[in-house]
C-alpha cells in the first residue's frame, strides 16, 4: 500500500486517480483550498493547500510516499494576456511552491509524478516526437520546459520525479472533449483547419493507469509521453467522434475562423505533434485503448 497526496485532486484527472487508488488499497489524501473538498469517497484523507501561500507548507505532505501534482488554470478558451498569465503562474508557480513545501519535509515523499503537456515539443509537422526530441517554442512549449524544471528540482532532494507530457485526454464529463462537442452535436463539427495536423491523445483509463503504472516501477523518472500509440491527424480524430456521437463530421473550421474565436489558442489546436509513447512502452506498458474510434465509442458508451 502506498500514501498518496494529489494536488489538484477535484479536476477531470484528480477524481478518477482516486477511485483507482482507492481500488486497489491505497491511502489517498486530497489537497486544496478547501479542506473538505466534496464528493470523495470514504476514507480519503483531505488537507487545506493553497498553492499561492508565501510559505512552504510541509505538513499535509509527511507521510506520503509518493506525490501527484495535476494542479492548473484550464488551457482551452481565449487566450488574452491575463489568460496565459493565469496558465503560467498556476503551473509554474504552483510547481515551484510545492517543491518548496516538499524540501521542508522532515521525511521526504520518494516520488512526485508532475503533469506536463504534448505541447512541450510545439508545432512539429510529420517529425516523429519521442522523449529525447527537443523542445519547441511557443507558449505552450516555453510554458511545458519552465513547468518540468520546477518539478525536476524535486530531484535534488532526493526524490524521484517523473514529469508525464499528456496529449488530449479522451473522457466523460470534462477535458477537451467537453469543449468540442457542442458543435459536433449540432452536427456543424469537423477537422480544425486542413485536418492535416497530428494530434496526440490518450484515453483516460491510459491516462490514470499510466500514472499507476509510473508509481510502482522505480526504474521510471524523467518525462513520459502520456500519448497513445495510436497516431491520429486531426482529420481522422473529428470523423471518430462524429460516427461516436452519431453525427456529421464534415464541416471544417478554418484557421482564420478559430483565431478570431480564440485568438492565440487556435495555434495549439492547429499545431501538428506526432508524439509516441517510447518510454512508456520501453518500459512494459500496454494501452487498453489504442485506436481513436475504440476510445470514443468506449467514452460514449458505444459498442
Amino acid at each position: 500500500m502506498n500514501a498518496v497526496a494529489i494536488v489538484g485532486a477535484t479536476g477531470f484527472l484528480g477524481r478518477p486517480l482516486v477511485a483507482a487508488l482507492l481500488a486497489r488499497g491505497d491511502a489517498v489524501t486530497v489537497l486544496g483550498r478547501h479542506p473538505r473538498p466534496a464528493g470523495f469517497p470514504p476514507g480519503v484523507r483531505s488537507a487545506p493547500y493553497d498553492p499561492n501561500s508565501e510559505l512552504p507548507l510541509p505538513d499535509v505532505f509527511e507521510g506520503a510516499d509518493a506525490v501527484v501534482n495535476l494542479a492548473g488554470e484550464t488551457i482551452g478558451g481565449r487566450w488574452s494576456e491575463e489568460k496565459k498569465r493565469k496558465i503560467y503562474h498556476s503551473r509554474v508557480g504552483g510547481t515551484r511552491h510545492l517543491v518548496a513545501s516538499l524540501a521542508a519535509c522532515r521525511v521526504k515523499p520518494k516520488l512526485l509524478i508532475s503533469a506536463s503537456g504534448a505541447g512541450y515539443y510545439g508545432s512539429r509537422g510529420d517529425d516523429i516526437l519521442v522523449e529525447s526530441s527537443p523542445p519547441g517554442d511557443d507558449f505552450l512549449a516555453r510554458l511545458s520546459i519552465d513547468w518540468e524544471r520546477e518539478a525536476e528540482t524535486a530531484a535534488d532532494l532526493g526524490m524521484r520525479v517523473v514529469r508525464l507530457r499528456q496529449g488530449i485526454v479522451l473522457g466523460k464529463n470534462g477535458g477537451a472533449l467537453a469543449a468540442m462537442l457542442p458543435p459536433f452535436k449540432l452536427g456543424l463539427g469537423g477537422p480544425f483547419g486542413s485536418g492535416s495536423q497530428w494530434w496526440p491523445w490518450i484515453h483516460i483509463e491510459d491516462d490514470i493507469a499510466l500514472m499507476l503504472f509510473a508509481l510502482d516501477h522505480p526504474e521510471i523518472s524523467g518525462p513520459v509521453n502520456a500519448v497513445s500509440p495510436g497516431l491520429v491527424r486531426n482529420e481522422a480524430f473529428a470523423k471518430a467522434l462524429g460516427a461516436a456521437i452519431r453525427r456529421p463530421a464534415f464541416l471544417p473550421a478554418p484557421a482564420f475562423a478559430l483565431r478570431v474565436a480564440l485568438g492565440e489558442f487556435a495555434d495549439s489546436l492547429l499545431a501538428s505533434q506526432r508524439v509516441l509513447p517510447a518510454r512508456a512502452q520501453e518500459a512494459g506498458f500496454s494501452f487498453q485503448f489504442e485506436n481513436v474510434e475504440q476510445a470514443l465509442f468506449d467514452v460514449f458508451g458505444r459498442r
